[in-house]
Protein backbone atom coordinates (compact mmCIF):
# COMPACT_ATOMS: atom_id res chain seq x y z
CA UNK A 1 0.00 0.00 0.00
CA UNK A 2 2.89 2.24 1.08
CA UNK A 3 4.21 1.46 -2.52
CA UNK A 4 0.73 2.69 -4.56
CA UNK A 5 0.71 5.92 -2.53
CA UNK A 6 4.27 6.62 -3.48
CA UNK A 7 3.37 5.74 -6.51
CA UNK A 8 0.53 8.41 -6.82
CA UNK A 9 2.01 10.98 -5.12
CA UNK A 10 5.39 10.97 -7.88
CA UNK A 11 2.97 10.79 -10.52
CA UNK A 12 0.81 13.94 -9.28
CA UNK A 13 4.46 16.06 -8.13
CA UNK A 14 5.51 14.81 -12.13
CA UNK A 15 2.37 16.27 -13.48
CA UNK A 16 3.13 19.85 -11.55
CA UNK A 17 6.25 20.11 -12.40
CA UNK A 18 5.93 19.17 -16.34
CA UNK A 19 2.67 21.63 -16.11
CA UNK A 20 5.08 24.30 -14.24
CA UNK A 21 7.78 24.27 -16.60
CA UNK A 22 5.24 25.25 -19.25
CA UNK A 23 3.56 27.94 -17.98
CA UNK A 24 5.80 30.34 -16.19
CA UNK A 25 4.16 33.51 -17.48
CA UNK A 26 3.44 36.10 -14.52
CA UNK A 27 -0.16 36.10 -13.49
CA UNK A 28 -2.26 37.77 -10.39
CA UNK A 29 -3.91 36.43 -7.81
CA UNK A 30 -6.78 38.67 -5.57
CA UNK A 31 -6.04 37.26 -2.34
CA UNK A 32 -8.31 39.22 -0.54
CA UNK A 33 -10.37 42.49 -2.14
CA UNK A 34 -7.58 44.81 -2.72
CA UNK A 35 -4.77 42.40 -1.75
CA UNK A 36 -3.12 41.29 -5.38
CA UNK A 37 -0.11 39.32 -5.85
CA UNK A 38 1.63 38.42 -8.69
CA UNK A 39 3.61 35.73 -9.58
CA UNK A 40 4.61 33.13 -11.72
CA UNK A 41 1.93 30.51 -12.33
CA UNK A 42 4.15 27.53 -11.85
CA UNK A 43 5.29 29.41 -8.23
CA UNK A 44 1.80 29.69 -7.21
CA UNK A 45 0.46 26.40 -8.06
CA UNK A 46 3.40 24.80 -6.09
CA UNK A 47 2.52 27.39 -2.96
CA UNK A 48 -1.09 25.85 -3.67
CA UNK A 49 -0.21 22.37 -4.07
CA UNK A 50 1.89 22.43 -1.26
CA UNK A 51 -1.01 23.98 1.21
CA UNK A 52 -3.14 21.62 0.07
CA UNK A 53 -0.99 18.65 1.06
CA UNK A 54 -0.43 20.56 4.60
CA UNK A 55 -3.79 20.63 5.20
CA UNK A 56 -4.71 17.29 4.01
CA UNK A 57 -1.60 16.04 6.24
CA UNK A 58 -3.03 18.16 9.47
CA UNK A 59 -6.64 16.56 8.64
CA UNK A 60 -5.19 12.98 8.67
CA UNK A 61 -3.35 13.44 11.90
CA UNK A 62 -6.75 14.83 13.34
CA UNK A 63 -8.61 11.87 12.41
CA UNK A 64 -5.43 9.62 13.74
CA UNK A 65 -5.71 11.49 16.72
CA UNK A 66 -9.79 10.56 17.20
CA UNK A 67 -9.39 6.92 16.28
CA UNK A 68 -6.50 6.98 19.31
CA UNK A 69 -8.46 7.71 21.58
CA UNK A 70 -11.52 6.63 20.47
CA UNK A 71 -9.48 3.03 20.81
CA UNK A 72 -8.09 4.53 24.27
CA UNK A 73 -11.68 4.56 25.44
CA UNK A 74 -12.78 1.16 23.96
CA UNK A 75 -9.45 -0.57 25.89
CA UNK A 76 -10.43 1.29 29.07
CA UNK A 77 -13.99 -0.33 28.49
CA UNK A 78 -12.72 -3.85 27.95
CA UNK A 79 -10.80 -3.61 31.08
CA UNK A 80 -13.31 -2.61 33.30
CA UNK A 81 -15.35 -5.57 32.10
CA UNK A 82 -12.72 -7.95 32.69
CA UNK A 83 -12.05 -6.71 36.17
CA UNK A 84 -16.25 -7.21 36.37
CA UNK A 85 -16.18 -10.66 35.08
CA UNK A 86 -12.93 -11.45 37.79
CA UNK A 87 -15.13 -10.69 40.67
CA UNK A 88 -18.14 -12.10 39.72
CA UNK A 89 -16.11 -15.01 39.13
CA UNK A 90 -14.74 -14.25 42.67
CA UNK A 91 -18.45 -14.13 43.89
CA UNK A 92 -19.00 -17.36 42.16
CA UNK A 93 -15.88 -19.40 43.91
CA UNK A 94 -17.31 -17.98 47.15
CA UNK A 95 -21.01 -19.19 47.11
CA UNK A 96 -19.67 -22.58 46.25
CA UNK A 97 -17.67 -22.55 49.33
CA UNK A 98 -20.58 -21.57 51.11
CA UNK A 99 -23.01 -23.87 49.58
CA UNK A 100 -20.00 -26.86 50.29
CA UNK A 101 -19.86 -26.17 53.95
CA UNK A 102 -23.26 -26.10 54.63
CA UNK A 103 -24.00 -29.30 52.54
CA UNK A 104 -23.35 -31.88 55.64
CA UNK A 105 -26.40 -29.37 57.34
CA UNK A 106 -28.32 -30.28 54.41
CA UNK A 107 -27.89 -34.54 53.66
CA UNK A 108 -28.41 -34.49 57.87
CA UNK A 109 -31.96 -33.29 57.86
CA UNK A 110 -35.04 -35.93 57.53
CA UNK A 111 -36.00 -36.23 53.96
CA UNK A 112 -39.60 -34.82 53.46
CA UNK A 113 -42.07 -36.22 50.67
CA UNK A 114 -44.45 -34.06 49.10
CA UNK A 115 -47.55 -36.86 50.53
CA UNK A 116 -46.21 -36.74 53.99
CA UNK A 117 -46.10 -32.69 53.48
CA UNK A 118 -49.67 -32.73 52.39
CA UNK A 119 -50.91 -35.27 55.78
CA UNK A 120 -48.98 -32.99 57.87
CA UNK A 121 -50.14 -29.47 56.78
CA UNK A 122 -54.55 -31.11 56.68
CA UNK A 123 -53.85 -32.32 60.53
CA UNK A 124 -52.30 -28.61 61.33
CA UNK A 125 -55.89 -27.38 59.63
CA UNK A 126 -57.91 -30.02 61.28
CA UNK A 127 -56.56 -29.13 64.19
CA UNK A 128 -56.89 -25.14 64.11
CA UNK A 129 -60.30 -25.64 63.21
Amino acid sequence: MRSLNFFFIFLICLALVLFSIENTQPVAIQVIKGVEVKAPLCVELIVATGLGATLAWLFSLWSRMQRTLASRQEIRQVREKQQRIQELEQDIERYKAEVESKQPLLESAEPISLETAAIEAKAAEMTAN
